[in-house]
C-alpha cells in the first residue's frame, strides 16, 4: 500500500523544535519505518457525535424556566398539570390511561421519583376532574399551574379551571 507524498510527509507529523542547547533536530524514523496499515481510518472516532440543536424530545423534557429563557415564553393558553407517582390503588392502572389521554403527557425519573404528568388545557376540564378525582387524595400528588407549584392549586385553582 503506497501514500501519496503529500501525506506520507503529514504522517510523520510537525519538526520537532529546536534549542539553542541542541541545535540539531533528533533522529526521525526514516518513511520506510511507518507503517500505514496500523492508521486509524478518519470513519472511525471513540467518541459519540452529538447533534448541535436540541431534538424534539429534550426540549419537551427541559423545564419551563429555562426553556422561557432559551426560546421565550411561548404564547399558549392557561394549563393545570397533575403529577403522580405509582400509587398502591386498585384505580392506579385507569389514572394512567386517564393521564396518558390527556392534551400532553410524559414520565420523569426513576425508581421512588418516577411521575407520571398529564397536562391539560381549559377545554379538557372533564377529564382533568376525572383524572384528579383518581389521585387527587394521595398527597404525593401535585398540582400545577403553567408548570409551576402555586400555594393553594388543589384547592383554588382546580375548582376554577374550566368554569
Amino acid at each position: 500500500m503506497s501514500v501519496p507524498p503529500e501525506q506520507d510527509d503529514a504522517l510523520l507529523g510537525p519538526e520537532p523544535p529546536r534549542s539553542p542547547a541542541n541545535p540539531d533536530p533528533p533522529e526521525l524514523p526514516s518513511k520506510s519505518v511507518i507503517d500505514v496499515r496500523y492508521r486509524p481510518r478518519e470513519r472511525f472516532w471513540p467518541y459519540v457525535e452529538l447533534p448541535e440543536q436540541l431534538t424534539d424530545e429534550e426540549i419537551a423534557a427541559l423545564d419551563p424556566d429555562l426553556h422561557a429563557e432559551l426560546f421565550g415564553t411561548p404564547p399558549r393558553p392557561l394549563s393545570i398539570t397533575v403529577v403522580f407517582p405509582v400509587l398502591d390503588s386498585p384505580d392506579y392502572s385507569r389514572a394512567v390511561e386517564q393521564a396518558k389521554a390527556s392534551a400532553e403527557y410524559r414520565e420523569t425519573g426513576t425508581g421512588s421519583s418516577f411521575r407520571h404528568r398529564a397536562r391539560f388545557w381549559p377545554a379538557d376540564a372533564v377529564k382533568l376532574r376525572d383524572l384528579f378525582e383518581l389521585v387527587g387524595r394521595f398527597d404525593e400528588t401535585e398540582v400545577l399551574v403553567d408548570d409551576r407549584p402555586v400555594p393553594y392549586a388543589r384547592e383554588l385553582w382546580l375548582r376554577s379551571y374550566g368554569s
